[in-house]
């Protein structure tokens, strides 16, 4: 089989798809998006991109050298190396993107709920918001090796209340279409292959693994209607 075709099957009905991309996956499909990704490391840009061909890629990260190459950064529109905790978004665009994009960034901020405030007027009406982070629960699950417990990264800084983040989102004229314990359960379903697939590629079983059956993150999506 080709390998174009297998890699399209392997996304679409395997379920590979990472959790934080399926919501814009029903919503825009293949067509054309605007996405602000805060937090655009670890070669988001090439990673999503396999997803979603036909997207604007743009990236907010503290440092240009997370992880990313020449070959990320000719995939985005635009990159802005900044300091989320200072607050200056000003040469960013207003009501410009369809989506903003924040998984596991505001755990790592002391001021977190600035920085989604500030960021929320760069969505366009009918746009759309996708939050990730650590769940209070995560604070009792087990320790293990690829963060499964709070504690275990050590660049964690704090944890936040998902009816303060709510009502911020709120505020800014979005309807809140879901919000909870992430449950992909695609990712329970296919635990075992994970478990057998990370043994033989790490030798160890990251803590990733579980964060679906256990709790470990919360999500907020949310739509601006004003």
């Amino acid at each position: 089989m080709p390998r174009i075709t297998q890699n399209r099957i392997l996304r679409n009905w395997l379920f590979i798809m990472p959790t934080k991309l399926k919501r814009l996956k029903k919503t825009y499909g293949n067509r054309e998006f605007y996405l602000l990704d805060v937090g655009a490391g670890n070669h988001s840009a090439t990673q999503l991109k396999k997803y979603f061909p036909n997207c604007k890629y743009y990236g907010i990260d503290i440092s240009k050298d997370y992880n990313n190459d020449a070959e990320d950064f000719n995939l985005m529109e635009n990159f802005w190396e900044k300091d989320l905790t200072k607050l200056d978004f000003s040469d960013i665009p207003d009501g410009f993107f369809d989506a903003l994009l924040m998984t596991h960034i505001i755990e790592h901020l002391y001021n977190g709920e600035l920085v989604v405030d500030a960021l929320l007027n760069k969505v366009k009406t009918n746009g759309f918001i996708y939050l990730e982070y650590p769940s209070q629960k995560s604070t009792r699950l087990p320790s293990k090796k690829g963060t499964l417990n709070f504690y275990d990264d050590d660049t964690h800084v704090r944890l936040y209340n998902i009816n303060v983040l709510i009502d911020i989102i709120k505020s800014n004229g979005f309807t809140v279409l879901k919000f909870g314990a992430r449950k992909d359960f695609a990712n329970i379903m296919t635990m075992p292959i994970r478990i057998i697939i990370s043994k033989i590629k790490h030798g160890y079983v990251p803590g990733g693994v579980f964060w679906d059956l256990l709790g470990f993150a919360e999500f907020i999506w949310a739509k601006k209607k004003v």
